[in-house]
């Protein structure tokens, strides 16, 4: 997902080991890569990667901020605001991205909740993964409310679970998932109005 520099500049080293960790952890989550893993496959010395990242907690930290700037925000957001004339129309576009998401190379599943589900809610990766999806839940609210429905952080609370629902389908191989949530998304919209 990450942009190549237009200069054709080579990536520092925080950056380098940023971007590895991304592509481990949201293919293979955060238990299963190693910090010895990150340092081999981003080509930067022991003390190099700590100087950048005192401890793994904080790589994880940084990855799920990111993965909020390049999902949340540059997929989920962005895509579907652009294919709507609506706020309802927007909503529903969620759907679409998530659509073409689960049927390319990139769909790798939720980041959020698989860190959550690896560390526990207690636990600070836990807790800012929930963060996270608070911040995801805040746009669908967003968007219910200019669409003038009925109590918006309920509304999307309900959407959020038809969200994470399709992505988990997805995962188990329904890669029409997001067409059937997208169904049951019209009638809760219908349900709020």
């Amino acid at each position: 997902m990450q942009a190549p520099d237009p200069t054709g500049a080579t990536p520092n080293a925080r950056e380098r080991i940023l971007a590895t960790a991304y592509r481990l952890f949201a293919r293979r989550g955060v238990l299963g890569v190693g910090v010895d893993e990150v340092i081999e496959r981003s080509h930067v010395a022991k003390a190099t990667f700590y100087k950048h990242f005192p401890s793994k907690n904080d790589l994880v930290l940084a990855f799920l901020d990111r993965r909020e700037r390049e999902w949340t925000v540059g997929l989920v957001e962005t895509e579907s605001h652009k294919r709507g004339d609506t706020a309802e129309e927007r909503l529903l576009a969620i759907f679409d991205v998530f659509d073409e998401w689960f049927r390319s190379d990139d769909f790798d599943g939720i980041a959020f909740i698989t860190v959550l589900l690896e560390m526990g809610r207690s636990h600070p990766l836990g807790q800012a993964s929930i963060q996270h999806l608070a911040n995801l839940r805040a746009i669908v609210s967003k968007r219910a409310a200019e669409a003038g429905l009925r109590e918006p952080e309920e509304f999307a609370r309900s959407w959020q679970i038809l969200m994470k629902g399709s992505i988990i389908a997805a995962l188990e191989g329904d890669v029409d998932a997001a067409r059937r949530s997208k169904v049951m998304a019209g009638h809760l919209i219908a349900q709020y109005r």
